[in-house]
């Protein structure tokens, strides 16, 4: 399968993530090990658990981490229905995650292009690959749904 396919695999998976949460931001995140197994899945849940940290992103993260014992989750790939923000950017990069891969841009918040660049920061001492904008329309619907 090459790679764009792959990727939209992978964010139906999170789209599916996304929607399985009527009550927050429909944002879902996939973290999968290096040989594209799935090894954790997360939607935002704020305002289930009153933390603003419960990013979809941050709790996939978390989870990973604790699947695989440690906090590095080097080779991995992280899928994310929307760009990351400042906080979510930050956490993927310090958790040596290799691949970053998402879905519709977030102009008012996002941290991979539209407002900074964090994941890819010269100064940083990691940088991920990106790949920007997959299923972006159908991913960019189901946020503008939700606000309605």
């Amino acid at each position: 399968m090459i790679r764009r396919e792959r990727h939209e695999v992978w964010m139906r998976r999170a789209l599916s993530v996304a929607s399985s949460s009527p009550r927050d931001v429909p944002v879902g995140a996939v973290v999968l090990d290096p040989d594209g197994g799935e090894l954790s899945a997360a939607g935002n849940e704020r305002e289930l658990t009153g933390d603003p940290t419960a990013h979809a992103e941050i709790l996939a993260l978390r989870r990973a981490a604790a699947v695989r014992g440690e906090w590095r989750l080097d080779g991995c790939t992280l899928v994310v229905t929307l760009e990351p923000c400042t906080m979510c950017a930050g956490a993927l990069v310090l958790a040596r995650v290799g691949t970053l891969v998402f879905g519709a841009w977030e102009p008012k918040t996002g941290a991979v292009g539209s407002l900074w660049d964090t994941v890819r920061d010269p100064r940083l001492n990691h940088r991920a690959e990106v790949y920007g904008g997959v299923l972006e329309a159908e991913c960019a619907r189901l946020m503008r749904g939700f606000f309605r």
